[in-house]
């Protein structure tokens, strides 16, 4: 029997020592399992994190996209809009009747022939221009109206055409004129 026991002893001994061992993993395994949640956790907060950030960036770019659309459609239309005003007054130029149009070119002609020897004009006002003006009529341009002022040798040039006029003012009051229609 002496025998019996010590193989007893020596068998609750290992079963003791499995049991601590056992034991032992189980704490082992339950600290890693925690710590492996704990990293999933601190991961996936990480990622909703970014994924969050990710958004607004996305939606922020969306917006500025969308916005600086929004305001190239605007700028389309409004220069669309401007230049059916610039239209407008060139039809408007156009349909000048003939004593409006004599009043004016007397006005350029008074204030200008002094500058020049020739003057040009289109077709349609040739005849007021020749009986307005002492210059030397020197032909027929393509213009809405007004007239050309050129000097003896041709140097010098001086453009009072509606069309020029137009263009001018156009360019000089653009910015008031947008304020004026768009606010």
């Amino acid at each position: 029997m002496g025998l019996e026991i010590v193989v007893k002893d020596i068998m609750d001994a290992a079963q003791a020592e499995v049991s601590k061992m056992d034991s032992e993993a189980d704490a082992e395994v339950a600290l890693i399992l925690d710590e492996a949640k704990q990293n999933a956790k601190r991961i996936m907060g990480e990622s909703l994190a970014k994924a969050e950030d990710d958004i607004k960036k996305i939606r922020q770019q969306e917006i500025s996209s969308a916005n600086l659309e929004v305001k190239r459609t605007l700028l389309n239309a409004r220069k669309e809009i401007l230049e059916k005003v610039y239209v407008q007054a060139v039809e408007t130029i156009s349909d000048f009747s003939p004593e409006k149009n004599e009043e004016l070119l007397k006005a350029l002609i008074n204030k200008n022939e002094a500058n020049g020897t020739k003057i040009y004009s289109n077709a349609e006002s040739e005849e007021i221009v020749k009986k307005i003006s002492s210059l030397e009529y020197a032909g027929n341009i393509d213009c809405l109206g007004g007239v050309v002022i050129e000097n003896e040798d041709g140097t010098i040039r001086l453009d009072y055409t509606y069309d020029v006029i137009l263009k001018s003012v156009n360019e000089r009051l653009l910015k008031q004129t947008s304020d004026i229609l768009f606010g």
